[in-house]
């Protein structure tokens, strides 16, 4: 079930009015909230349910021992401590779980053809795993809390529901934001309220996220990307430089666009989440990308990765170890193939010369900080160019594709996939990088205050807009695959 269908409109209608028809009935209201996100998932494969509540008692189990051992080791709130087999315990589960359902094809068959080149040939047993939607985000998010209710971050929840609902909460179910359980737990236990504010932002962000999904997304996926990006030794350099770019393009609206429209759902419902995307394209150096990208993961993988590898504790060469290895680790959380990995290798190796560059070129301590002009134009543009050549490497199947996409850029040849239309799309993906950075919140605050028909007719002719001019079809998220 997609965010932009009649389908899913007509089950978020049914939950909005439920939901808030429960408001002065907490508890029965996660419970339908937690109902209805067993449906929304079951959508897809009704068997996983079972991995959800499964995974959901785990870290809810595992969580309560690590609350009680602290409790008897007299360990306070906001304290780190507790017995550390525990936490292990519980975030080894999780991702063993995560491991055998998204890695266990790729390692098998990666083993196999090491034994094969030493000449020790065997049949490795190789099992038909269906992978089922969004474990990654909701595996993360399992780990997330049983370490944070180790580190003191955030006491265990007050019941089974509050952990379910917690993992499952259906808007941001499959494809993120990664909510972790200091911001979304306090909000279960208070009876949520519905502001003027909140409700314009949501349905702000709704009908902006289905713009970008549905018409740029949409149009550069089946008009340009994936014709060229299937076949690359049959274009030019024009159209394969184009659809580099569209792809950078079609993963940020598409990505973006369900996390707004998570954001904005979450919302109506009276539930806050965080931002997950910050204008990227306009970050300056890789580091600062990874601050506007993906934020709840690039965030994710900072607190429970890299700071325990060290961080930048033990100084700058084990930093720049540290910083390799999570990037890597989190392209290998994208996928299991050759490709993430060295996508992953790529930003981590760039942030690698980025570290070791600041430190060289260290400006003397109290010297004042400024960036000129031309330096921030030349690093948006440096930056922007390394992150395209790593979004070739993510979006090809294989490295040979990837390198039949690099050779086509020297490959002389009209241009015969792009079109004016295409080309607006792929300016005006980029260029939304420029608006000002809080552009639907300055827009909500504005709106607010006016009359709820005219705010009405005003979301409804959007959507008719958006609806007559996006192409016909709706393709699954791209991160679905995540």
């Amino acid at each position: 079930m997609l965010f932009p269908t009649l389908a899913f409109g007509v089950f978020f209608l049914i939950v909005y009015f439920t939901a808030w028809s429960l408001d002065r009935e907490n508890g029965k209201r996660k419970l339908f909230l937690l109902l209805a996100s067993w449906f929304f998932y079951a959508q897809w494969d009704w068997r996983f349910v079972g991995l959800l509540i499964g995974s959901a008692i785990l870290n809810w189990g595992v969580a309560a021992l690590i609350a009680r051992d602290r409790e008897r080791r007299g360990v306070g709130p906001g304290e780190k401590g507790g017995n550390g087999w525990l936490v292990a315990l519980g975030a080894t589960a999780n991702l063993l779980i995560l491991g055998f359902f998204k890695y266990y094809g790729f390692f098998v068959q990666e083993a196999g053809e090491l034994l094969a080149r030493f000449g020790w040939e065997r049949d490795l047993p190789l099992l038909q795993i269906v992978l089922p939607v969004g474990i990654s985000f909701f595996t993360f998010q399992g780990v997330s809390y049983v370490v944070d209710v180790h580190r003191g971050k955030t006491p265990p929840a007050k019941s089974l529901l509050d952990v379910m609902l917690l993992m499952s909460f259906f808007p941001h179910l499959v494809a993120g934001p990664i909510v972790r359980a200091s911001d979304l737990l306090p909000q279960f236990d208070r009876t949520p309220r519905l502001t003027r504010e909140m409700a314009t932002h949501g349905l702000l962000l709704i009908v902006w996220g289905l713009f970008k999904k549905t018409v740029i997304a949409s149009e550069l996926s089946t008009h340009l990307v994936d014709p060229v990006f299937f076949d690359p030794t049959a274009f030019g350099a024009l159209d394969i430089a184009a659809a580099v770019y569209g792809y950078a393009v079609q993963i940020y609206c598409d990505f973006s666009a369900y996390s707004d429209m998570a954001i904005g759902l979450a919302a109506l419902l009276g539930y806050s989440f965080p931002r997950n995307f910050d204008q990227p394209y306009r970050a300056a150096s890789m580091q600062s990308f990874w601050r506007r990208w993906h934020i709840s993961l690039s965030s994710w993988l900072r607190d429970y990765l890299y700071v325990p590898l060290g961080g930048g504790r033990r100084g700058l060469l084990a930093s720049c170890i540290n910083v390799f290895i999570t990037m890597v680790l989190g392209g290998l959380w994208h996928g299991a193939a050759l490709t993430f990995l060295a996508w992953g290798a790529l930003h981590g190796g760039v942030q690698v010369i980025e570290r070791l560059g600041r430190a060289v070129f260290r400006r003397p301590e109290g010297a004042e900080e400024r960036r000129s002009v031309l330096l921030t134009v030349v690093g948006v543009l440096v930056t922007f160019h390394i992150v395209c050549l790593g979004w070739i490497l993510f979006r090809a199947e294989s490295f040979d594709l990837a390198l039949q996409v690099l050779e086509g850029l020297g490959r002389a040849g009209p241009a015969v996939m792009l079109t004016p239309l295409l080309l607006a799309l792929i300016v005006g993906g980029l260029a939304m990088h420029w608006l000002p950075p809080r552009a639907i919140e300055g827009m909500a605050e504005r709106l607010k205050g006016a009359p709820s028909i005219t705010l009405g007719l005003l979301i409804g002719a959007a959507i008719l807009l958006v609806e007559a001019v996006r192409p016909e079809g709706v393709a699954p998220f791209i991160y679905f695959q995540f």
